[in-house]
Order: C-alpha cells, then sequence, then structure tokens
C-alpha cells in the first residue's frame, strides 16, 4: 500500500470513527438495533454540503447537521417509545422516510462541493505547517474530541441510567427512572454523532449523496466488532478507543483490498465478510481454549492418585 492511499485511509477511519461511535452507543450501551444510521449519515451530508453550496459558514452548516441528526434519532425513539413500534421496526421506517427528506434537503441526487470552502479546508489552511497531515490532524482531533465527550457523558448521571436502561430496564423502573427518556436521549445522541461523521465525510470526499449512507451500520459494526476483538473492551474508555481503532483498521483493509485490484461494486460483500469473520473467530477462539482447558483437567483428573479412607494412597500395580 502506497503513502497516499495509506494517508487516506486513516484519515477516512477517523470520520468513520464517529459514526461507529454513534454505532457504539446504541448497540452496545442501549442494546438497540437501530438502523437509522443509514439515513442519518447521508443526511448529515446533504444539510452540510446543502448549506456549504448555499453560502453559510462550514462551521455553522456542520453544527446544523448534528443538529438534524439528533431531531432525526429522537424521532426513532419516540416511534419505538411512544408509538410502541418494534426497535428494528421504527429504524427501518426512520431510515425509509429519510431518503426521500433528503432528497427534498438537497433538491436532486448530488450536491458536489467542488471548489467550496469546507471545515475541513479550512482547519488545514490552518495547519498548513503540517502539510499533507494537516487534514489527517483535523479529523483525529474531531474524532478524540467526540470520543472524550462520549466517555465523559456516559459517566454522568444521565449516562449511567442510559447504560443501566441498555442492561435490564426493569431494574432502573425500580429506581424511578424514565426509560422511554433514556432510549429517546440515547438515540439522539448517536444519530447526531453519525450526522457529524456523514457532513465531515461529504466535505472529505468532496460531495453529498442521496444514498451515501446505505451500508453504513455494517461499516459501524464493523468497526465495533473489529476493535473489540482486537483491542478488547475492559472499560468504556478503553472500548471506545477499540471502536475508533476498529474504524481505521477496517478502512486500511478495504484500502488494501483496493490496491490489490478488487472491484468496488464488491465493497460491501467484503463489508459483509469482513463482519462474519469478526463474529466468527473469537468463538472459535474461546471453543479452541475450552477444549484446551477441558483436555487439561480430564489429564490432571487422570492422573491423580485415588485416596483411600483414613489417607492412605492406593497403589497401582
Amino acid at each position: 500500500m502506497n503513502v497516499a492511499a495509506l494517508l487516506g485511509s486513516i484519515e477516512s477511519g477517523f470520520i468513520f470513527a464517529i459514526m461507529a461511535l454513534g454505532v457504539y452507543l446504541t448497540f452496545r450501551i442501549l442494546d438497540f438495533p437501530d438502523l437509522t444510521v443509514d439515513g442519518s449519515f447521508a443526511t448529515g451530508g446533504a444539510i452540510g454540503a446543502t448549506m456549504i453550496t448555499a453560502g453559510f459558514a462550514p462551521f455553522l452548516s456542520t453544527v446544523s447537521a448534528v443538529a438534524a441528526g439528533l431531531l432525526v434519532g429522537a424521532m426513532t425513539g419516540i416511534l419505538h417509545t411512544k408509538g410502541k413500534i418494534n426497535a428494528l421496526l421504527s429504524g427501518i421506517l426512520s431510515m425509509i422516510a429519510l431518503y426521500s427528506i433528503n432528497l427534498r434537503i438537497m433538491g436532486k441526487a448530488n450536491v458536489p462541493l467542488l471548489g467550496e470552502e469546507t471545515l475541513l479546508t479550512q482547519i488545514k489552511d490552518a495547519l498548513s505547517i503540517l502539510g499533507d497531515y494537516g487534514q489527517l490532524f483535523a479529523v483525529a482531533v474531531i474524532a478524540l474530541i467526540i470520543k472524550f465527550i462520549n466517555d465523559w457523558f456516559l459517566h454522568t448521571e444521565v449516562g449511567l441510567a442510559i447504560r443501566a436502561t441498555g442492561n435490564n430496564q426493569r431494574m432502573i423502573r425500580s429506581f424511578s427512572a424514565n426509560t422511554d427518556s433514556m432510549i429517546i436521549i440515547g438515540l439522539s445522541l448517536s444519530n447526531g454523532m453519525v450526522a457529524l461523521a456523514g457532513a465531515l465525510y461529504a466535505q472529505y470526499q468532496g460531495f453529498a449523496d442521496v444514498s451515501m449512507g446505505i451500508g453504513m451500520i455494517i461499516i459501524g459494526l464493523a468497526s465495533v466488532i473489529i476493535g473489540e476483538a482486537i483491542f478488547g473492551n475492559r472499560t468504556i474508555v478503553w472500548a471506545t478507543f477499540a471502536v475508533i481503532g476498529g474504524a481505521i483498521i477496517y478502512r486500511m483493509v478495504v484500502a488494501l483490498a483496493m490496491q490489490i485490484g478488487l472491484d468496488p461494486s464488491d465493497m460491501k460483500l467484503m463489508t459483509s465478510l469482513i463482519v462474519i469473520i469478526a463474529l466468527i473467530m473469537p468463538r472459535i477462539s474461546a471453543n479452541y481454549k475450552e477444549r484446551k482447558r477441558r483436555a487439561a483437567r480430564a489429564k490432571n483428573h487422570g492422573q491423580r492418585p485415588a485416596v483411600l479412607e483414613g489417607g492412605e494412597v492406593k497403589k497401582h500395580a
């Protein structure tokens, strides 16, 4: 892999890490299978790109994208908690609705940002002393800031209530906590991070597309699963570091596959295979270790001398 491809994969990895942190919040912390991600990622890109091309400041455009993501996540949460719609179905309904909404926002299927000043180009110009590494430094800092804010929030009273809701809703209700509110807040924050990633990715690649969010939930899951499999998830702080590492590794694997000649149309298939392998390998490894432990116990049990009454050791002939 050449230096340019490696640099690009790490840069995009940090952007996708922000999206993966949102997926981690719903799937691991809240235990909610939220498929809104495919729609909210594109919503973030659509709003960010449309506002930038309309002449708004890049920072304001990016913040507006985050606000839209918060609203979208809340919508999914309300469908589930107040409308009593199945968690999976509420995410699917939001995702489908967002496709049409995103088209309305952009007015067309694609909004180019070529020649436009974006948040990333502004930061890159401000860090011109770093040369080609200015943009990498910018996206890394943004991803780490989101990570540390996420860690801090999950240790607050509300964050602990959200974690408890994901673990045991019946228990947290016994403490008079409103689990519906916790689910809505968790989904809102998750999709806010996803929309931020969408806005940054649109600025990074130079355009927003109505279909840019397709498959994002799989990429987010791949990042979470790969990160946990390689780095572990001992604590919240460590787990979020693992998610960022998983996103970067995933993008590097994709870049390597492209370098060796894999067709771009096969990327979704490769992503699915990566997730399948990441899910299966830990179980295979755990089963192998368990078999070794059982074999060791059986061997030790077979070699243990039999003890007769009175404490005498039975002698074998």
